[in-house]
């Protein structure tokens, strides 16, 4: 319960990312590894199909119809993908839960949210222009910012490092495992388990691995 209101059961997972092997190893591709992952933990019986500009997994999961997407339209547009699959099966906003990268949060960590803004990150504008809301709940995965604004872009689109590339595997088997909670157990409670963790080492970790 949130608020007094029932909470919503979460029928369509999105993760953003940008298709095509240039980009496999990017920041701006998390959503992507996070729900290939999630698939590697749901039952072989989801089904793969290729349609509204993407390429999506359907079946069922914890007694309830589910629906797993990977936009094949780019990041900016990514609403072009989720908007259409929702609205063919008859899924709210509510109902929909998007994954993707955050400059706002450091590496390491992961966010569950039922809605709010977005952060000036363009594949989460495309949704929320495509669903004609905000209002639909969310998995932000940090990757932190990159030291000169005007390299923005550059950033996300970059290669994670080998440091990152420890601490975001962590987080996408974490970031897996909250979906899968959510989905058994709702988006609040599995945000009640999952958005206090970090997953980057401390600097006092981090100093005594340096000199090993």
């Amino acid at each position: 319960m949130n608020g007094g209101t029932a909470e919503h059961a979460i029928r369509l997972i999105a993760g953003l990312g940008n298709p095509g092997g240039e980009y496999a190893s990017t920041r701006h591709n998390l959503g992507f590894r996070v729900v290939t992952r999630l698939l590697e933990k749901l039952p072989k019986s989801m089904e793969r199909a290729n349609g509204c500009s993407s390429c999506y997994w359907h079946g069922s999961y914890a007694g309830k119809k589910l629906f797993v997407q990977m936009p094949q339209t780019y990041m900016n547009l990514s609403g072009n993908a989720v908007g259409p699959l929702a609205a063919a099966n008859g899924i709210a906003p509510e109902e929909v839960m998007i994954v993707y990268d955050d400059m706002d949060l450091p590496a390491g960590k992961l966010r569950i949210r039922p809605g709010g803004g977005c952060g000036g990150h363009n594949g989460m504008k495309s949704v929320a222009e495509a669903l004609r809301t905000e209002n639909f709940p969310r998995m932000r995965i940090g990757i932190g910012r990159a030291a000169h604004a005007s390299r923005m872009a550059d950033y996300v689109l970059s290669p994670l490092t080998a440091e990152e590339e420890e601490i975001l595997g962590k987080v996408t088997e974490a970031a897996a495992d909250a979906l899968i909670l959510a989905l058994r157990r709702g988006t609040d409670y599995a945000a009640s388990q999952y958005n206090a963790r970090d997953y980057a080492p401390a600097a006092g970790d981090a100093a005594d691995a340096a000199e090993n």
